[in-house]
Order: structure tokens, then sequence, then C-alpha cells
């Protein structure tokens, strides 16, 4: 399992070792240990989620107030998806960034995105299945979003894709709109709580 980290703090991409046979192929999907080697710190998988997409399909891009906010890991088990991080925390060196990696069932490569991260992804086939571990539970109150379509973030979406959005993220603030209305995490408040689960 080849583990790297991209170029927004807290963000790696995970690319598993596949052995195939005359029955299928095998890998290991997760290892927790190896991802701590790079965090310094075991992440706390506390609940699985599932999301089964239409092609074109949208979600995002979806945040949590820190802490305790959500650490996600993210593979697709069927189809294929562009899956965006998208660095929403203000003060960061990176602030308004975002980076893409295609997950897809060929390389079946997964994504880590740390607490205070932002998350969307689009799916490229119909029927594209992801799965997320989480750090924490889904707490409604707690969850907050971004358009995803905000042109101020840019997400670059393939040309041939007319994007389809819930009615929660058609109506979510532009990225300037959460700011100015004090939605957004701090960067250094998201560092301390990074040390904190280190040090725990």
């Amino acid at each position: 399992m080849d583990i790297q980290p991209l170029k927004i703090d807290g963000a790696y991409v995970v690319t598993p070792r596949q052995f195939p046979d005359g029955r299928g192929v095998f890998m290991e999907g997760f290892r927790g240990d190896k991802l701590a080697e790079h965090l310094g710190h075991r992440m706390d998988v506390v609940q699985s989620n599932i999301s089964v997409s239409s092609r074109g399909t949208v979600r995002g891009i979806h945040f949590a107030d820190v802490p305790p906010s959500q650490a996600k890991y993210i593979t697709v088990l069927s189809g294929s998806i562009i899956d965006f991080i998208v660095d929403i925390r203000v003060g960061s060196p990176t602030f308004g960034q975002w980076e893409s990696v295609v997950l897809d069932t060929s390389e079946r490569k997964a994504v880590y995105l740390a607490e205070g991260l932002g998350h969307a992804f689009c799916a490229l086939e119909e029927d594209s299945t992801a799965m997320y571990l989480c750090s924490a539970p889904y707490t409604p109150e707690r969850e907050h979003g971004i358009n995803p379509l905000d042109t101020t973030v840019g997400l670059t979406l393939p040309d041939d894709i007319e994007p389809l959005l819930s009615p929660k993220d058609e109506a979510a603030p532009s990225l300037a709109q959460a700011e100015a209305s004090g939605l957004l995490p701090r960067y250094d408040d998201c560092v301390r709580f990074y040390d904190s689960l280190r040090s725990a």
C-alpha cells in the first residue's frame, strides 16, 4: 500500500497493492497502522457511509465543525468518481485551493482528508458507489456545505457532465459567504486539534 501526501496539508492519496488471479483480485482497502505512520495518530473509524450516485451527481462541498469534525477515508466500490478535497480552513497556506483524484475500480485508490477539510465528488458513471470511513458520527447541527459550483472555488468537472445537485447543495453559500458568516473552520484550531489527536 502506497500512501502519498497531496499538496493540501492533511490530505493523502492511497494506492493499494492488488493481487489478481484466476478468481478475481484481493487487496487491503484500509490499513490504520500504515495511515497512522503518516498522520501521527490512528484514525478512529466510528461510522461507514455508502452512497450510490447516478452519472453527473455532485455531492458536496461538505464539512463539519472542528472539533470533532470528520476525517474521511473514501474509496469506490463500483463505477468511478472525481473526488475533490477543498481547503476551507481560514488561515491555511492553501486556503481556497483544491485537489482532485479519480477513484475507480481499476487502480482502486482511496483518499484521506483530515478534519476541517471540505469534501465533494462528481460521479462519472451510473450507479457509482462510494464508501466513506468516518472518524465521527454524522451530527446534522454541526454539518455545513459550500455550493460545489461556486466559481470562486472553481472545481473542474468534465465538459460532458451536467451537474445534478441536491436542493440543499444548490442552496449552500459560496466560499466567501461561508467565510463572512463565520461558518468555516480556522486553520489554527484544526492544527491544535490534530496535535491533540497525536498526543492522546
